[in-house]
């Protein structure tokens, strides 16, 4: 998460790509990429998935996470990535659980400018200069905006209540299977 207080994009040299989204995402983010940065600018992907996504460089290094596995694995990963000198940082945030550890440990570990995409393709840097827009996707993403948030307020609201009322019912049901233990234990008059 380097340059997250500067919003200066630097040069392009090499943009790493972590698909942890759909790959109909990385699909349609590749093209924009290109058109954005130059189609001669190296592009590698960091995935779980098998084969390439449709539009996806020939030239370009594809990083399987099934090939690291283990904390060993994972640092001879982070090392090569380190090693190669990326400058943009890509990961997907689209609501899906798919390489949510991973996306997360590479955005720290790999000294790159960030850009978030999401399950549009569209994509935003992450800076100081976009906090209104990451606010406005963090609200999203946990649903706190439009009429989700009456419905999340609403479930807040009522948890203790449901909480107070399971652990009641199970302290009842506990209590009188243990009086009846008790019960048939006492000795016969």
């Amino acid at each position: 998460m380097r340059l997250f207080f500067r919003r200066r994009v630097p040069p392009v040299e090499r943009i790493l790509f972590v698909e942890s989204g759909s790959r109909s995402i990385a699909e349609a983010l590749l093209p924009r990429i290109f058109s954005a940065f130059g189609p001669e600018v190296p592009v590698d992907l960091v995935t779980c998935y098998p084969g390439r996504p449709d539009g996806f460089p020939p030239g370009g290094r594809v990083f399987r996470v099934s090939e690291y596995a283990g904390r060993a694995g994972r640092r001879r990963l982070y090392r090569e990535l380190r090693g190669l000198g990326y400058s943009l940082l890509g990961i997907v945030c689209s609501g899906e659980p798919i390489l949510n550890k991973w996306k997360w440990a590479l955005a720290v570990r790999i000294p790159a400018k960030l850009f978030i995409v999401n399950e549009n393709a569209d994509f935003f840097w992450f800076d100081y200069g976009q906090r209104g827009v990451m606010f406005h996707f963090a609200l999203v993403r946990s649903g706190w905006a439009g009429t989700g948030a009456v419905r999340t307020a609403a479930q807040i609201a009522v948890f203790p209540f449901t909480l107070a009322f399971l652990l009641l019912y199970a302290a009842a049901v506990h209590s009188r299977r243990f009086l009846r233990l008790l019960v048939r234990r006492l000795p016969a008059a």
